[in-house]
């Protein structure tokens, strides 16, 4: 049976769904730019301590949020999910529990308020992005559209993280460089934002029709969430897409956890210039963001993630050879390393999530069924737990260098451990993200191809329609054509 003609996705759709990622792009530029400085250098906790609360909140978020999508997936079962979507119903309950984002950042409290908080923040995170990462799936089913939905969404994203760099220059300059309430100023600006955000998404998006919701599977619940989670991973295009994912974000985690404490101490830099440099290396990243969408519609979004990955690597070379020649901060040679690192970061940004939006249609072939949801929450325990070791990694190693917290000036040991942190750890995930982009030939030739054979299959055909068709689909899925559509233990079926 054919699907029912897609709703058109206008100028203030594409605007509420890209709004959003101010909260998913936003909180993180904050956090990994500057929750590291503002635990050392105003709360008086060591790295490690900062690193460890990082980490656990993380790493209890990455369970939660496959949690989330599976029950976004199954949630139109239930009133509320039919009375205000099974997806959008976590993005109205999550707008009253944004401002514990803020909280986070209130100056003078110990140890176990900043776990607490930021676990709290975390969890509220979860509760709203998870859901909201599968709607561009649902808004559109065409190549073109979800690729638009995904450059808006970076766009957006690029901006709250130019606001995320300048920002807290802003506030230092009105209220002093040793003012704690500068970040907490900054977590409440950012609460309102991201409630305001996130209403404009509840009131402009839609989910797909689904007259007849599944029945629930047979068995242990926790079972089956467990099983249909780990499933997603037998889909090749998805376990390629994870490595490129992670290859891109990983290294740009691991470059802002060190940046801020490189410029400080390896260039005799200041909290200011950081927050200058980071701000305009996000401008910068906003261009690059819409030559990656020109690219990745005209192009191969894998040969287009290379090109980026090299860039960011070159520019991480040419800020670690200021430090090497001993020239500061203020050398006029530092905006060439960050010009760099901005386009490739850009780009690095974009393609994996205009990528990821096609994920669903790549598992429809394989198991007849629609499973945003359980995309979207694997995705971010994969992403997270990673996160979570990569920043952890980075706190300890500083700890292990003899990094002092507090301290203005550092040992020797300190900054060396700090530049080959920065160095090694952000072009080995470079290298990595690039070798498996090689392997990963999604783009809009073959999911056009891809569409062809679903429309086939939903139709009665069982043949694919050629061989160049077979091929495509088999390489896309990592299954043999005969056992497309649910002929297949993901797909129900032995």
């Amino acid at each position: 049976m054919a699907q029912p003609a897609a709703r058109p996705v206008r100028l203030v759709n594409y605007l509420a769904y890209g709004a959003n990622d101010v909260l998913g792009a936003g909180s993180m530029a904050v956090i990994s730019a500057w929750v590291l400085i503002f635990y050392t250098r105003f709360c008086g906790l060591s790295a490690g301590q900062a690193a460890l609360i990082f980490a656990v909140a993380r790493i209890l978020d990455a369970f939660v949020s496959p949690t989330i999508g599976h029950i976004s997936d199954h949630f139109d079962r239930h009133a509320l999910g039919r009375r205000f979507g099974r997806r959008r119903f976590f993005v109205l309950a999550a707008i009253p529990l944004l401002p514990t984002f803020a909280l986070m950042w209130l100056p003078g409290q110990t140890f176990w308020y900043y776990l607490v908080s930021y676990v709290l923040f975390e969890l509220t995170y979860a509760l709203e992005i998870i859901p909201y990462e599968t709607l561009a799936a649902e808004m559109a089913s065409d190549f073109a559209t979800k690729a638009r939905l995904a450059g808006v969404r970076i766009l957006f994203a690029q901006g709250s993280a130019i606001l995320a760099g300048f920002l807290p220059l802003w506030l230092i300059n009105w209220l002093g460089r040793d003012s704690p309430h500068t970040f907490l100023i900054m977590g409440v600006i950012f609460a309102a934002l991201f409630m305001a955000t996130a209403g404009f998404l509840y009131a402009f998006s839609w989910e797909r029709q689904r007259p007849v919701p599944p029945k629930p599977a047979a068995g242990s619940p926790l079972l089956h969430l467990w099983r249909n989670l780990s499933s997603t991973l037998r889909i090749r295009a998805f376990r390629l897409h994870l490595g490129m994912y992670l290859g891109g974000y990983i290294s740009q985690d691991i470059f802002n956890a060190a940046f801020t404490f490189f410029v400080i101490f390896a260039l005799a830099g200041s909290t200011q210039a950081a927050s200058a440099l980071l701000g305009t290396m996000y401008i910068v990243q906003l261009f690059a963001v819409m030559l990656a969408i020109r690219m990745a519609l005209r192009s191969s979004p894998s040969r287009a993630y290379r090109m980026a990955a090299v860039c960011f690597a070159l520019g991480v070379a040419a800020l670690i050879g200021l430090w090497w020649a001993g020239l500061p901060a203020t050398s006029g040679w530092i905006w060439i390393g960050m010009g760099l690192v901005g386009l490739g970061r850009g780009a690095l940004n974009y393609i994996p999530w205009a990528t990821y939006n096609y994920m669903a249609d790549v598992d429809e072939i394989v198991t007849g069924r629609r499973r945003e949801g359980s995309f979207a929450g694997v995705m971010t325990f994969i992403r997270k737990a990673t996160q979570a070791a990569a920043v952890a990694l980075v706190g300890l190693l500083m700890d292990a260098g003899g990094f002092a917290p507090k301290a203005d000036v550092q040992s020797h040991g300190a900054v060396l451990t700090l530049v080959l942190v920065m160095g090694i750890g952000t072009w080995a995930m470079l290298g990595f993200g690039m070798a498996v982009s090689r392997r990963f030939r999604l783009s809009r030739a073959t999911h056009g191809v891809l569409m062809g054979e679903i429309e086939h299959l939903r139709s009665g055909g069982r043949e694919p329609t050629s061989a160049q068709a077979r091929d495509v689909v088999q390489d896309l899925t990592g299954w043999d054509y005969e056992s497309l559509w649910g002929n297949n233990p993901v797909g129900g079926k032995l």
